[in-house]
């Protein structure tokens, strides 16, 4: 059996690694020079930047990989558990410390809201039930039947999935504050916490499950793992090649052709790449069929993102290893953001500094970082050769102001990418940062399916297929592919 993948993300290394388990004789084929998708490491001048997710939840399904070959994944990674998951920063000053120590948790919610205690043990209770349906139950399944789906309705009814995240936390917290920091899990995966199903209030749930992790090198040192792992185990790599066709006889997957004109023959053809793109550029569209046209041009995609990477001569050892900073304004933020496509000043931002935790990520003396803001794709047609710079300005201004004094002149090492990275490096349709958003519509049977719906021997992996973005979402998706095959 020949299998194609295309797209080397966690979720494409994944499929690749299960299938060839599986005894399939896997190539997988990469657009760029090398492995990773979002989660591929950029190195300048002694510094190391990790390009994407630097939250690493559930690394069990990183290990499985390896297991999957009676391999022990310590041979070949290091992934530490972090003590504080995230600090969150508000416009005030005050700063919150998130993590797995509950006694620690709850002396602080006590500190904001004393009246919010007891609500928020309730709503860790509620996530738990959320995360033992949608998580253990469901992630890893396939929806590409209706009536497995309609199963499913009275118990996410019953878990109140017709609810937002943020409405969720509501319902059991009052302060503002709490509010935030609570609900905001949505945004690690494209979704806005005002319109994100409830059922992804499991994230919550999720961490407190297995905690937070970094992976020792970046996360870049577990795509290195993995390559290791495919070579070890005959997995061909085609770097540096772009597919421009999926070839098809009618509804039947033959194989691919690059862009270079070589075609290449299989059973199987596991895309990576975002589903809307594909079916769009890759795929003959007069093989889809109305029902599938009208699904596919309803999808409301998520956010964009801005994302500055930079290395200072000066080492800020009072910053977190994850620092999440509010703005003022939250939802109005975020309707800017997810709706009206328009951008502002009073941004929120996540920063990473890898440097917390691992040394080895920046020169001696030196400090790491990345910044990531949440910002409209695309469909904005914002001008990013002209808003980037701007953006970065404003950003490293409010870092001066809020965490990093004096960060301007210790600059030594910088960049930037934005949603025209996305769009154009990535090929993610409107230079999305993770695919179609998580709404209840656009869950489970309802996103994009892992086995094609329009041809036979297509199938899907990644952000944009069940279960959805994030690590541990795309690498499950991998599992479901596992069980359809």
């Amino acid at each position: 059996m020949k299998s194609i993948v295309i797209g080397s993300g966690f979720g494409g290394i994944s499929a690749a690694l299960r299938l060839r388990a599986k005894g399939h004789e896997v190539t997988l084929i990469e657009k760029q020079n090398d492995l990773g998708g979002r989660a591929r490491i950029f190195r300048k001048n002694g510094f190391s930047f990790d390009a994407g997710p630097t939250v690493i939840t559930a690394p069990y399904l990183i290990y499985e990989l390896f297991e999957l070959f009676g391999k022990d994944p310590k041979d070949y990674l290091n992934i530490k558990p972090l003590d504080i998951w995230y600090q969150f920063v508000f416009e005030d000053g005050t700063k919150f410390n998130y993590s797995g120590n509950e006694e620690e948790m709850e002396k602080q919610i006590s500190a904001i809201s004393s009246d919010d205690l007891k609500g928020y043990i309730k709503l860790v209770n509620f996530t738990k039930k959320i995360f033992e349906k949608g998580y253990l139950e469901l992630s890893d399944v396939p929806f590409t039947k209706p009536f497995f789906m309609m199963k499913q309705i009275p118990s996410l009814l019953k878990l109140k999935s017709y609810k937002s995240v943020y409405s969720l936390v509501s319902s059991y917290v009052k302060h503002e504050k709490l509010r935030r920091i609570l609900s905001m899990h949505p945004l690690l995966v494209g979704g806005n916490p005002f319109t994100t199903t409830s059922i992804y209030g499991l994230i919550l749930y999720l961490e407190k499950k297995w905690g937070i992790h970094y992976s020792m090198g970046g996360t870049g040192n577990i795509i290195k793992g993995l390559e290791t792992l495919m070579n070890e185990e005959n997995i061909k790599i085609k770097k540096g090649f772009e597919v421009n066709k999926i070839i098809s006889n009618g509804k039947t997957i033959k194989g691919i052709r690059l862009e270079n004109g070589d075609e290449i023959s299989a059973n199987n053809v596991v895309c990576n790449a975002d589903p809307p793109d594909v079916y769009e550029r890759l795929l003959n569209k007069k093989d889809l069929n109305f029902f599938f046209n009208f699904k596919r041009k309803r999808m409301d995609y998520s956010m964009g993102l801005f994302v500055y990477y930079f290395g200072t001569k000066k080492v800020y050892k009072n910053v977190a290893h994850h620092t999440i900073k509010f703005g003022n304004k939250y939802k109005e933020h975020l309707d800017d953001i997810f709706d009206k496509k328009r951008l502002n000043d009073d941004i929120s931002y996540y920063l990473h500094r890898p440097t917390a935790t691992d040394n080895s990520m920046a020169p001696d003396g030196c400090d790491c970082f990345y910044v990531l803001v949440p910002v409209p794709n695309n469909q904005s047609n914002i001008n990013w050769s002209v808003s980037g710079e701007k953006i970065k300005n404003l950003v490293i201004d409010k870092m001066e102001k809020d965490l990093l004094p004096k960060l301007r002149e210790n600059i030594i090492e910088d960049f930037y990418l934005t949603p025209d990275y996305f769009e154009k490096d990535l090929n993610t349709k409107f230079g999305s940062g993770f695919s179609i958003q998580p709404k209840f519509t656009q869950s489970a049977y309802f996103r994009f399916h892992n086995k094609s719906e329009i041809y036979d021997g297509l199938y899907f992996v990644g952000a944009g297929t069940h279960p959805g973005a994030g690590v541990p979402g795309v690498l499950s998706s991998a599992k479901v592919l596992d069980k359809i095959l």
